[in-house]
């Protein structure tokens, strides 16, 4: 794929007008008030057929499941296509536009949507039983339920699995859950949440313990959420702390409803679905800033010319040019490998996340630099995409993981060294 096609165009023309229309006379509201983003994510949702379309996909793929297993076969590895399907790569492609735009003035809001919708409702379909999938994730693929991915811990950070301390306990027929999660995207409203925690039998040390996954209520009894904590960025994406004290489930609760299924192969998933969608959120921070820069190169005057004569300022707009095109070939690569079957392995995930994300908090930077004091203040909109795109080199993996993660399929490509 090497450019848009007349109806992707099209597609993200009605995006944009949506967009215009529903969110921008309201950004202050969600970056300023805290007002919570999820009744006009419904609304786009709905307007345009996205649950719908994503519960026909979820449903004809249960029954093929659901088929399987009444065969007794076992889960077959999808392999690459041997021709290409456009319809895969336009279901990719019509995936990917909304983040697009959505970024352009909110990139919270793509966190928001994403982690409900994507993470949260995915790892259920990968992991849950068939049960588990028809009771959770149709809600969650439309918004009318909202869904958290609580994986993060207060003393974890990028060590997720070596530092964390939630467990699940085994009591009687089913399970006591206690713990402390943070940094969690939908957390404070989340009704569906996926709990990671380490089993403790008593017997096993805790960094060779399995690592589980339960899908729990939000009004769970023991389970306390906190406020919306404040944060640099991302004001539209509602982000909280979760505590458990002795919260009992049954075994119906844990994903796959198996101790054998355990989590750490599903979270390096997830992670590598976090990294490629970043790509899209960074093509629409920097279309963004790179139209707000060109605008105001061409009417801002200073010594009596537009700054868009000088050199410096020219200098500027093509990097911002260059970054642009860059990533939106990158994510041109996806839709591409969509189209035969195929994604990005996770170390190549992350070298996309990993420049995507310098890339566009460096273009941000220069947004604000060239709008000089105006590009300090709020209402010029470069100051929010210049807080929100730095959240890019920290979340789903921060710069250095990325790094170390591309670094070691060098050295050792067959995974003999960690």
């Amino acid at each position: 794929m090497i450019e848009w096609s007349e109806t992707h165009r099209q597609i993200r023309e009605m995006f944009r007008r949506f967009v215009e229309a529903e969110i921008v006379p309201h950004i202050d509201a969600y970056e300023h008030e805290g007002r919570p983003p999820y009744d006009v994510l419904r609304k786009m949702m709905k307007t345009f057929g996205a649950g719908e379309m994503a519960l026909a996909e979820f449903r004809r793929e249960l029954e093929r499941e659901r088929a399987r297993r009444e065969r007794g076969e076992a889960a077959a590895e999808r392999g690459p296509r041997t021709s290409f399907s456009q319809e895969a790569a336009d279901r990719a492609a019509l995936r990917a536009i909304p983040i697009v735009e959505l970024a352009r003035h909110s990139p919270g809001m793509i966190t928001a949507l994403g982690v409900s919708v994507g993470l949260t409702a995915g790892a259920i379909q990968r992991r849950g039983t068939i049960a588990q999938q028809e009771r959770f994730v149709p809600p969650l693929l439309t918004m009318e339920k909202i869904g958290a991915w609580a994986i993060t811990e207060p003393g974890s950070g990028s060590d997720a699995f070596g530092a964390m301390k939630s467990t699940a306990r085994r009591d009687g027929d089913g399970y006591v859950l206690n713990g402390q999660k943070t940094f969690i995207t939908n957390g404070p409203y989340a009704d569906t949440i996926v709990f990671i925690c380490k089993l403790d039998d008593g017997v096993t040390p805790p960094e060779q313990r399995k690592v589980l996954s339960f899908v729990l209520d939000g009004e769970t009894p023991g389970l306390v959420r906190s406020k919306p904590l404040r944060k640099m960025g991302l004001h539209a994406s509602p982000t909280g702390e979760l505590f458990l004290d002795g919260v009992r489930v049954g075994r119906d609760r844990l994903l796959g409803e198996s101790e054998d299924a355990e989590a750490r192969g599903d979270a390096k998933v997830t992670f590598g679905a976090e990294r490629t969608g970043v790509v899209a959120m960074a093509l629409g921070i920097v279309e963004r800033c790179l139209e707000l820069c060109t605008d105001y190169a061409r009417t801002r005057v200073q010594f009596g010319r537009p700054i868009g004569e000088f050199q410096l300022v020219q200098l500027k707009l093509a990097r911002m040019q260059v970054a642009r095109m860059n990533i939106q070939n990158l994510l041109f690569r996806q839709i591409e490998l969509a189209g035969w079957g195929r994604s990005m392995d996770l170390a190549e995930a992350s070298a996309c996340k990993l420049y995507c994300a310098q890339a566009a908090m460096e273009v941000c930077l220069e947004a604000v630099q060239l709008f000089g004091g105006n590009g300090y203040m709020a209402e010029y909109r470069v100051e929010q995409l210049c807080r929100d795109a730095k959240v890019l080199q920290i979340y789903g993996g921060t710069d250095e993981i990325q790094v170390s993660q591309i670094a070691r399929a060098l050295l050792w490509p067959e995974g003999r060294a960690s």
